[in-house]
């Protein structure tokens, strides 16, 4: 490893951005504020999450930092009675079974989803007959809907203005609220918290001047929005519920009197669901014959979750089971399948094997392993079944394409139908991918998931649904990345609860990258050799310094002594805000690499972007041209138009990024910056994801000292709190 001459303290910690008292909506990309109040499962604050590409990263310098909240024993207490109250809950429980029991109607399939995941199986359902998809399935929605009333947003915007809002707000008001948010503004200012962007204490202002003298802390419906607006926030750090002693003590923290009435109210409403969960650790045996004859008490944990959220754990707990219990396709004997797996590489043919003979499989390794993924395709594909893979990118798709060509037959010859690679979101909208069969579900035998970590719980719920009866799905991905930047975390709960086969790959990660990265995967920062100078480390001082050594990197000393271009080398840093934050280093790298007026929202044609269509998704690309139709990009090859009026919310420069944008990809060079400020920040999924975009060179401009091997060391994943794994169990599926 090569390494620059001293590191000395960083002198320029990072400073925070205070709120603001405008109320404004968050540009998509940017860090969420207020995910700091949300508390994860074990009473730990998760500072999570962003509204698109960022995912599930809370260290965007703009957000706080938060504080921890447990319940109060007074609130515990009184959630220790939940007997009676979940009693008076039974009728959402019930909704949810009712539900469940769709199931067996294949023409209601999938209709306990709402938002994206309806919206995807929605297109899902479009092309069963051939159709091409017309619903907007993975496309965020406009600020305010293109055919709503003039009058609509005119009233809306009357309100707002009299109460000392912005009127900007209007029309991502109706967007949410629907043609009558005017009078529901009147009728619940508090309402205004659903408008993304908008915090608790500007809407509270907003009460305020429209109520006067009657507004106060403990108005039922700032308790009920404000419980709803708390768990949104949990959602955006990825948890899918919360357990209630934790919701309860963050509405403490926001001065609502009487939280358990708050949290009453909200599943009164509707708004939200309470369950029932066993905890993961079973309770200690019995001390003597005794106490074993006495009844035993079984530990419940309550939780509180959004429906959307909690139908769409159990559409694809039930989804997974179906898969697990049904009986693969006939698809010759089993002989056939172990000359395949005989004729693999060893991980390879442990894979083949399994595959062969369960409908759920959960592969485990590298960027190497990717090759013994191909490799169970084109055993599928000897046998004569049809085989696909789904990446969570383009690049992710088009580099497995490239791998699948070069295990065909110097011949051409194929033994077999097609298969091909796609992304899951082109896969599900019916852009990509196999054909749908009668009852709308893929046309296929065998699916490989590629990037299965990045999966959130809506979208492997549609992914789940829309495999038939029969089909085999391996879920292939590295454990030790981030997560996925929506709800949930499929693949880690699926590990955890060992309902079906797994297979650890034992290719591994080639060159000093992979040495480095296999390294901090089991928490261990390690010297490697690289004579090539695959690994660099530059120390700095300060964040000037910082900034400066990161454009002279990827403009000079990286292409002439790596040989890699300036195009094909990407910077990563831990968050958007702060001095050597993604928006600082791209206005740095922009002035070197591509100067320009930015007369188009700030781009110009050349310019290296990052485009988020809808939350959870970044997609890299280039600006082509600007015209009065929108900003023209090209995004892994493919053209995409975005309206002027949608560029600030869903466009941002790209030659920076965070780790979570740019999890499943990978170039040739990769330059990754620690700034002083971002040592709190850093953890071990974060740095293993970091380093390990890199193919042939990476470069680490470090200036956090010690906070590196620390975080390698002994900072893990951020808890998320889910329900996936308790339903799984539930199941008892059939499987080994």
């Amino acid at each position: 490893m090569s390494t620059e001459p001293e590191t000395t303290q960083d002198a320029e910690p990072g400073t925070p951005g205070a709120d603001t008292a405008a109320v404004a909506p968050e540009p998509a990309g940017e860090g969420v504020d207020g995910v700091e109040d949300v508390p994860s499962g074990d009473g730990d604050v998760s500072g999570e999450g962003d509204a698109s590409g960022e995912g599930a990263e809370g260290s965007d310098a703009d957000g706080g930092t938060g504080t921890e909240g447990t319940g109060s024993a007074e609130g515990a207490a009184q959630l220790s009675e939940a007997a009676a109250e979940l009693a008076a809950q039974r009728v959402e429980r019930e909704r949810i079974e009712r539900r469940k029991a769709e199931k067996r109607t294949p023409i209601e399939a999938g209709g306990k989803l709402s938002g994206t995941a309806a919206d995807l199986l929605a297109a899902v359902r479009a092309v069963e007959s051939g159709e091409k998809p017309v619903a907007t399935a993975l496309r965020a929605p406009e600020p305010a809907p293109r055919g709503a009333a003039p009058e609509a947003v005119a009233a809306v915007r009357a309100v707002l203005t009299g109460a000392g809002a912005p009127e900007a707000l209007a029309g991502p008001a109706v967007a949410v609220l629907g043609e009558g948010a005017g009078d529901r503004l009147r009728e619940d200012p508090w309402q205004l918290l659903r408008v993304p962007g908008v915090r608790p204490e500007q809407a509270d202002g907003f009460a305020r001047a429209l109520l006067g003298a009657e507004c106060g802390p403990d108005d039922e419906r700032r308790g009920t929005a404000l419980t709803v607006w708390l768990l949104e926030q949990a959602a955006v750090a990825g948890h899918t519920a919360l357990d209630a002693p934790a919701l309860t003590a963050a509405l403490s923290q926001r001065s609502v009197p009487d939280p358990d009435a708050a949290v009453q109210g909200a599943l009164a409403e509707g708004e939200a669901l309470v369950f029932q969960d066993a905890p993961a650790t079973a309770p200690p045996a019995p001390a003597s014959q005794d106490d074993a004859e006495e009844p035993q008490e079984r530990p419940v944990r309550v939780l509180i979750g959004l429906e959307r959220y909690a139908l769409a754990e159990e559409s694809l707990a039930d989804g997974l089971a179906r898969l697990m219990n049904s009986v693969p396709k006939e698809d010759g004997p089993a002989a056939d399948w172990e000359r395949e797996a005989a004729s693999a590489p060893r991980s390879a043919g442990e894979l083949i094997r399994t595959a062969a003979a369960h409908g759920l499989v959960l592969h485990t390794g590298g960027e190497a392993s990717r090759s013994e993924a191909a490799a169970l395709l084109r055993a599928a594909r000897a046998l004569g079944l049809r085989g696909w893979a789904a990446a969570h990118t383009p690049g992710g798709r088009d580099g497995f394409a490239e791998r699948l060509a070069r295990q065909e037959p110097a011949d051409g010859s194929t033994g077999g139908p097609a298969t091909g690679a796609a992304t899951v979101a082109g896969l599900l909208s019916g852009a990509e991918g196999p054909a749908r069969d009668a009852d709308g579900a893929l046309d296929l035998d065998v699916l490989v998931v590629l990037d299965a970590p990045q999966l959130d719980v809506e979208t492997a719920a549609v992914l789940a649904e829309s495999l038939p009866d029969g089909a085999r799905l391996v879920l292939s991905g590295d454990p030790g990345v981030l997560w996925s930047a929506g709800p949930g975390r499929v693949f880690a709960d699926l590990l955890a609860a060992r309902v079906c086969p797994q297979v650890a790959s034992r290719t591994p990660d080639p060159g000093p990258i992979g040495e480095l990265v296999s390294g901090i995967g089991i928490g261990e920062l390690g010297q490697v050799e690289a004579p090539g100078k695959e690994v660099v480390i530059v120390p700095v001082r300060d964040a000037g310094e910082a900034v400066h050594r990161t454009v002279q990197l990827v403009a000079d000393s990286v292409p002439r002594a790596i040989g890699v271009p300036a195009e094909q080398t990407q910077v990563i840093t831990p968050g958007h805000g702060g001095a050597v934050g993604t928006r600082a280093l791209n206005t740095a790298l922009k002035e070197r690499l591509n100067p320009g007026p930015g007369r188009f929202g700030g781009f110009d044609p050349g310019d290296r972007i990052v485009h988020s269509p809808t939350p959870g998704r970044a997609l890299p690309g280039r600006v082509v041209r600007a015209d009065a139709e929108g900003l023209h990009l090209d995004c892994s090859g493919a053209p995409v138009v975005v309206p002027r009026e949608r560029v600030e919310q869903t466009v941002r420069h790209g030659w920076a990024l965070t780790a979570h944008q740019a999890v499943g990809l990978r170039w040739p060079a990769v330059v990754v910056v620690l700034p002083g400020d971002a040592a709190a920040a850093l953890t071990r999924p974060w740095v293993y994801t970091a380093f390990g975009r890199a193919e042939r060179h990476l470069s680490v401009v470090h200036g956090v000292e010690q906070a590196l091997p620390h975080a390698v060391a002994e900072v893990p994943q951020k808890p998320r709190t889910t329900r996936l794994q308790a339903l799984l169990k539930a199941q008892k599926p059939t499987a080994d």
